[in-house]
């Protein structure tokens, strides 16, 4: 039984405060996906996930899931991998195809995609902006992994990834961290927690903690 009660967004830009959402996380429904509101969601640690069949869902779950570029976990497999050049990787060379495969590319845990054409349509306008930015990984110049998410300057807000071999998406996400981890980024956003993140350093932390590195 949930304590608060849902906010229903209107056209007017505006997001209740977080701390707001009930105990699954869920803070609002309702509104659109245009990049104003996106970005908007992005910078107020709230981010859409929603079925196709449903309203626009707005979540700011507690606690929340987060990386420290510098405590990426490299196992010593992944570390051959990386020694062995076995895959390389490269930037915004090809975002569509990767957001493609993040809404194709079946997974053990989930029976469908919440990646739903709208929710392409945003995101693909989000990268035009230059908000929005895929890591694509390839072998022999085959696109074989990847993940895509917000890049808010001091934040990267991960969505989501794919994988068509093993370690490709493992691949990106090392490489992205190493590439924060240089530009001083303070953190990834993971925002829900899997083994297969907490495998890679990523741990829990408290809303309240996260709006405060999110804001500082």
């Amino acid at each position: 039984m949930t304590k608060n009660p849902i906010y229903f967004l209107s056209d007017r830009l505006y997001f209740p405060p977080v701390g707001e959402a009930n105990e699954e996380g869920l803070l609002a429904v309702g509104g659109d996906l245009s990049p104003e509101r996106l970005l908007l969601a992005y910078q107020e640690g709230i981010f859409p996930w929603f079925n196709s069949d449903s309203l626009i869902m707005w979540w700011s779950p507690e606690p929340r899931m987060v990386l420290y570029p510098e405590n990426i976990k490299i196992s010593k497999s992944m570390r051959k991998v990386l020694s062995d050049n076995v895959f390389t990787v490269t930037v915004d060379t090809c975002f569509e195809k990767v957001l493609e495969y993040c809404a194709s590319v079946r997974r053990n845990d989930q029976d469908g995609t919440w990646i739903t054409k709208n929710m392409k349509d945003a995101y693909i306008e989000m990268h035009r902006r230059g908000i929005a930015k895929s890591y694509e990984v390839w072998q022999n110049e085959e696109l074989i992994g990847g993940l895509y998410g917000i890049d808010l300057g001091t934040v990267f807000c991960g969505e989501s990834m794919f994988s068509l071999k093993s370690n490709a998406s493992k691949f990106a996400f090392i490489k992205l961290a190493q590439e924060l981890k240089e530009k001083n980024y303070k953190l990834i956003d993971c925002q829900l927690y899997t083994e297969h993140l907490a495998s890679l350093g990523a741990i829990e932390i408290s809303r309240k903690e996260f709006i405060k590195l999110l804001k500082a």
